[in-house]
């Protein structure tokens, strides 16, 4: 061997042990020992370049338009993923619709590399009326977007009763749950609802972005989170808007009138993990690096610090793959990307090396087959998953994702703390399902980044004894900070927090629709329902920020949940800040929720409709 392949030899091992170690690595440096051009990523992502003619461009974005707008239940996944460059211009815009499990990233190691002169819109979906409710499982990511419209309206408009040249007039991107915004540069007037009907919302996440050349305009967002941003405006407030270490000219403290808590920074942060192309156009994944007391966004003032890993160090798995093919890759030492599409697991995915990276393209969905879990996380340092939709099976599982094995939740560290950014499940709606949890936290120093757990209120195998689940997300875990939790509809304690340190910015919930009888639903004797967030009795220290718990029982009887919030007396003074409670349609709805937490705060019944009942601080001073 002479030298110069030694030194080669030499440099790739030097590279691999870092990144498998945790230890930042440059992207230049990587880019020496990464594998040239593209894995195999499948036929559901869509890779687009500056060589191609912006026709070829449009032709594939609307192709995937026409079939992902109308699919909320399908099973097609797609992934949009542009190449360093320019795309559109001011005279001839690039413009297209963003629908259902469909995820458009660039692939700069900075959102200034990709440039897209045009709009991303998102319309209303009209099932009856139109509103943007329904608006899930979508993302925009590291990009920049020059806001330009064209003269007439794009390809895919909206849907009648809609108007097409009204949608043509801004950028409309309504969204709700599951649609993360993040490490975004957006220039221009950009609307969070569809104003061209209705346009309820019901929202939302972004993070790690920047807004330029004018306001954000919030509109219908019923409630919504902003992260580590940097705005240069905010239009409005509606129940629960919620900032959190973010720069500019960001609405300052004023909960409850408006409704706005505002969070000078973010006590700790990591940033989801994504795919870049680096100079010589080879692919990489970048992991940011965890952030303490951070405001602003990571790339505004240079590169993102993080680790830079190398694609062949991933298993690029396909929806045909088996859990034993990606247990076997996973268990030689790689990381894991999945590819759009549905995985039927009869086994979990068991993750188990420290600093270990699950990457999700286009929303791949995992869905047990046999009771199992889908995925297994051990309780190790550094654990990231990001960008996946667990989905129950018909047979029940105990828990669809759990980070941490119970008799070891001491491995982790501050320093390294593990993510899960953009992790979403689902219990009934595309068919039966049926899971008692969803999401079990035993790991300690664990950042939970925009999760959303929803037993379906509508789609297919919906009813109270067909889609059975009795809680979303269990934390049991020590110094656990979530930022955008989202969980809905389950049957008893919707949150159930054990753990100790823990610090919550924004948490919005849905209880049931569909509780059958009051009967039917009681925590204990003489206790009606379950509260939406439990505390446990053993808990001395947690922190909350801007929560919300709204009901709308459907049934046509009278229900009640005596409390929306449950929590120790013997927290500190002031543990929970800008808590409130909603009664939803007051046509429709019947019943309320009695307290905002424990037995204080007013009540939401029809006597206050759409209305936020509200508590600003809790446990309140001894008198």
């Amino acid at each position: 061997m002479n030298a110069r392949n030694l030194l080669s030899r030499w440099c790739v091992i030097a590279i691999v042990c870092a990144a498998t170690s945790g230890a930042a690595v440059t992207p230049a440096l990587v880019a020496a020992a990464a594998s040239p051009g593209p894995p195999n990523f499948g036929s559901n992502v869509h890779i687009f370049s500056p060589a191609m003619t912006q026709s070829q461009i449009q032709a594939t974005l609307d192709s995937v338009s026409s079939v992902q707008v109308n699919n909320q239940f399908g099973t097609h996944r797609s992934a949009l993923l542009f190449e360093p460059g320019t795309y559109g211009s001011p005279s001839n815009p690039l413009v297209f619709q963003v629908g259902y499990y469909t995820s458009v990233a660039g692939l700069g190691l900075s959102p200034n590399e990709v440039v897209i002169n045009g709009a991303i819109v998102s319309f209303n979906q009209c099932f009856g009326s139109c509103t943007g409710l329904n608006n899930f499982w979508r993302a925009i990511s590291n990009l920049t977007l020059n806001i330009k419209l064209p003269p007439k309206p794009p390809a895919y408009a909206p849907a009648p009763p809609e108007n097409p040249f009204c949608a043509n007039s801004n950028d409309l991107y309504a969204i709700s749950q599951a649609a993360p915004i993040r490490r975004v540069h957006i220039n221009g007037l950009f609307f969070l609802f569809d104003y061209c009907n209705t346009g309820f919302t019901s929202g939302g996440f972004i993070a790690d972005s920047e807004f330029t050349g004018s306001t954000v305009v919030n509109g219908s967002q019923q409630q919504f989170l902003v992260r580590n941003s940097q705005l240069d405006g905010w239009t409005n407030a509606v129940w629960n808007q919620v900032f959190s270490g973010d720069t500019g000219s960001v609405p300052a403290q004023s909960f409850p009138n408006p409704t706005y808590t505002t969070l000078a920074t973010s006590p700790v942060t990591r940033e989801a993990p994504f795919l870049y192309q680096d100079a010589t156009g080879s692919y990489n994944v970048l992991v940011p690096s965890a952030q303490t007391n951070s405001a602003g966004t990571t790339w505004s003032g240079g590169p993102t610090p993080g680790t830079s890993i190398p694609i062949h160090m991933f298993f690029v798995a396909q929806p045909t793959d088996s859990a034993a093919t990606i247990n076997t890759a996973i268990h030689r030492g790689k990381n894991l990307i999945l590819t759009p599409g549905v995985y039927q697991l009869d086994e979990p995915i068991d993750v188990t090396r420290p600093d270990s990276v699950v990457l999700g393209l286009g929303f791949p969905t995992l869905t047990p087959t046999n009771g199992n879990a889908a995925m297994t996380v051990a309780s190790a340092k550094g654990m990231v998953i990001s960008g996946v939709l667990f989905d129950a099976g018909a047979t029940t599982s105990s828990v669809l994702l759990r980070l941490g094995d119970g008799h070891a939740r001491s491995d982790n560290e501050a320093s390294d703390p593990s993510l899960l950014a953009d992790v979403f499940f689902r219990v009934g709606g595309a068919a039966a399902g049926n899971a008692t949890t969803s999401l079990v936290v035993n790991s300690n120093n664990v950042i939970l980044d925009d999760i959303w757990a929803w037993r379906a209120d509508h789609g297919n195998g919906v009813g109270w004894t067909s889609n059975t689940a009795d809680t979303g997300v269990i934390v049991n875990g020590d110094n656990v900070t979530a930022y955008g939790l989202f969980v809905e509809h389950f049957q008893k304690y919707e949150v159930i927090w054990n753990g100790n340190s823990g610090t919550d910015v924004f948490f919005q919930n849905e209880m049931p629709y569909d509780v059958p009888s009051q009967a039917a639903w009681m925590e204990t004797p003489g206790v009606d329902g379950w509260a939406a967030f439990k505390i446990g009795d053993n808990v001395t220290r947690f922190h909350g920020y801007g929560m919300g718990s709204y009901s709308f029982f459907n049934q046509g009887i009278d229900i009640f949940a005596a409390r929306a919030f449950e929590v120790p007396d013997t927290l500190p003074v002031g543990s929970l800040q800008d808590l409130l409670t909603i009664f939803l349609d007051k046509t429709h709805g019947k019943g309320g929720i009695l307290n905002v937490v424990n037995n204080t705060g007013g009540s939401s019944t029809i006597a206050n409709p759409d209305v936020p009942v509200t508590v600003v601080s809790y446990p309140l001073p001894l008198s």
